[in-house]
């Protein structure tokens, strides 16, 4: 293939970010990258796509620079690009925890456990493996065992864990994410708050699916990811389908957003049923004045009352 996805973070100090930013999106436009990196005074969080050449080119260029050494970049192989357009952004945070005393990941972090190790606290009977992802990837595919906590954005995440604090706190903690960033704070924020054994997935998600050891074993269903493949696999052993279709509950792995751009809920849905249905989560949704579906489609108004239908037709299931 001739194109490249890039996911990668570093923890480093950038003094004026807001410049770094401006600079680095001519820098990324010139290699005909696209996708989206967030820059702050704590550092660089960033997935882009280009060709190999240009991956190449962008990579040497971020090793070769002293505040970002050691970076490591997690590689997938494309088809083409996997973003519409070039997005570099400065922001308080490179990945939003939003607390009142920041972690610094460069100071206080869980300790790393390589994929061979994770498989091992995975199938262990003394540790908990908290997902530190929003709901709707853990509902696409998740570790075995997981814990899946309640939240729909990664700053939800300390307020869940004070709600959960007595069932987990003298229990040795393991967390798992993506790419390892969101891990960093987390693990840090666990430790500030009281827990003495807490762990973490080196790498994240992606770097557990590609080692040539484990080979993504105990992984079910597919990983999310924020680009516009929405979900890569990872299993490379005994693959599973965990998510669940919207409306009939069947084994279903394909996510679109609600026709309703005032919801924009991500739920799993059949190209059978998002027809159906409007491409809405709810009849509420389905009758909105700006349905996106109902638009792109050129629904006529009783085509539109008979599909309407089918979400009586549901609720009396």
């Amino acid at each position: 293939m001739d194109y490249r996805v890039l996911l990668y973070y570093k923890y480093t100090t950038l003094d004026d970010p807001e410049t770094f930013a401006t600079e680095h999106l001519e820098f990324c436009k010139d290699l005909e990258l696209k996708g989206r990196i967030l820059v702050s005074t704590e550092g660089i969080n960033g997935t882009v796509s280009g060709t190999v050449e240009a991956t190449d080119k962008y990579m040497e260029q971020l090793k070769s620079d002293e505040r970002f050494k050691g970076i490591t970049f997690k590689v997938d192989e494309a088809e083409g690009h996997a973003f519409k357009k070039m997005h570099v952004r400065p922001r308080e945070e490179i990945v939003a925890l939003d607390l009142e005393d920041d972690v610094d990941p460069r100071e206080l972090t869980g300790k790393y456990l390589s994929p061979k190790e994770f498989r091992e606290a995975l199938l262990a009977d003394d540790t908990v493996v908290i997902d530190a992802r929003n709901d709707y990837e853990y509902d696409l595919g998740h570790f075995r065992g997981s814990v899946r906590p309640d939240i729909t954005r990664f700053r939800d995440l300390p307020e869940w864990i004070k709600e959960n604090k007595e069932q987990f706190m003298d229990k040795k903690i393991v967390t798992y994410c993506t790419g390892g960033i969101r891990c960093e704070k987390f693990s840090g924020y666990l430790l500030k708050e009281g827990f003495e054994d807490v762990g973490q997935l080196e790498g994240g998600i992606a770097t557990y699916g590609k080692d040539p050891e484990v080979k993504g074993e105990l992984w079910d269903g597919k990983m999310y990811v924020f680009d516009e493949r929405i979900s890569v696999e990872v299993n490379q052993v005994d693959k599973t389908v965990v998510g669940k279709e919207w409306f009939d509950g069947t084994p279903c792995e394909r996510y679109i957003n609600c026709s309703n751009p005032e919801c924009n809920k991500q739920i799993l849905v059949s190209e059978e049923n998002e027809e159906r249905y409007l491409g809405a989560c709810t009849h509420e949704c389905a009758t909105h004045e700006n349905n996106r579906y109902v638009k792109k489609h050129d629904i006529s108004e009783e085509e539109k009352a008979a599909r309407l239908e089918n979400f009586k037709n549901l609720v009396s299931q």
